[in-house]
């Protein structure tokens, strides 16, 4: 299934909408949280779009998100609330349900993402196009582990990911480049790129599920066709908690996104 399917919300009136988890956009048992993302900002842009006439090409540009509760794969249910309507910037809550229950709540701001050229850009310097020798995720997910690997073409840079021979005390960096199947990417998809690693703590030796308590991303501009490529990296580990920054570039060498998130690790 792809992406924009995957991802469609359906409107039922007053703000509300459902959607779909389906078992592909997962990681383990879970849908993945950048897919969450990208559905309670595309509910968010639509409610927006009927606040604000003729505002077709409206985008999210920012989304802030706590993470509440993983939900199950199957429906849910998004109420949007159009909190302040402007030309600049609108801003929407968003929150996915399941049985009832608050699972993801977001605010998003949604605006006009600009098309000219930055007048200041200082980016990680990374190749358009993953190495010949980049490990292709899907082929690690053992027992169906890593689903979203049959959507997603997801590749690793080995280098500096020590956690894949065995070694600890790598830098708490990685390197990635993702594109959707069968299609371009789309701001949307910018947003499950800002969430693709697994975990930086790898590196450390901490393996297993590190869930996502709060993350903010910053949508900058449309993507290219193409890769695009992702490095992510870690400011400090205490104790469980820890950060992660991911940096997502287009082919054309664009700013796409920043993602900056708190999340716990298993304990070390």
């Amino acid at each position: 299934m792809s992406f924009s399917v995957a991802s469609a919300v359906r409107p039922l009136g007053d703000g509300t909408y459902t959607a779909s988890l389906p078992a592909e956009w997962t990681v383990g048992p879970k849908p993945h949280g950048g897919f969450l993302l990208a559905l309670v900002s595309r509910a968010a842009v639509d409610s927006a779009r009927a606040a604000v006439p003729g505002a077709d090409d409206l985008a999210p540009l920012a989304v802030s998100t706590q993470f509440l509760r993983a939900p199950e794969v199957g429906p849910v249910l998004l109420r949007t609330q159009v909190r302040k309507a402007g030309r600049t910037a609108t801003v929407v809550t968003s929150a996915l349900e399941q049985r009832g229950r608050s699972c993801v709540e977001a605010v998003v701001t949604v605006g006009r993402m600009p098309n000219g050229t930055p007048d200041y850009v200082d980016l990680p310097d990374m190749a358009a196009a993953p190495p010949a020798d980049a490990i292709d995720l899907a082929s690690m997910g053992s027992g169906g582990v890593y689903k979203l690997g049959s959507v997603c073409d997801v590749r690793l840079d080995q280098e500096g990911a020590g956690f894949l021979t065995g070694r600890v005390g790598d830098p708490l960096v990685l390197r990635l480049w993702v594109r959707p199947l069968g299609e371009r990417p789309d701001p949307y998809f910018a947003l499950i790129a800002g969430d693709i690693s697994m975990p930086v703590t790898f590196n450390l030796g901490r393996f297993g599920w590190s869930p996502t308590v709060q993350m903010t991303s910053l949508l900058r501009s449309h993507p290219a066709p193409g890769w695009l490529r992702v490095r992510v990296s870690c400011s400090a580990v205490h104790g469980q908690w820890f950060d992660e920054d991911a940096v997502v570039i287009d082919s054309a060498g664009r700013l796409v996104c920043q993602a900056r998130q708190l999340a716990l690790t298993p304990a070390g």
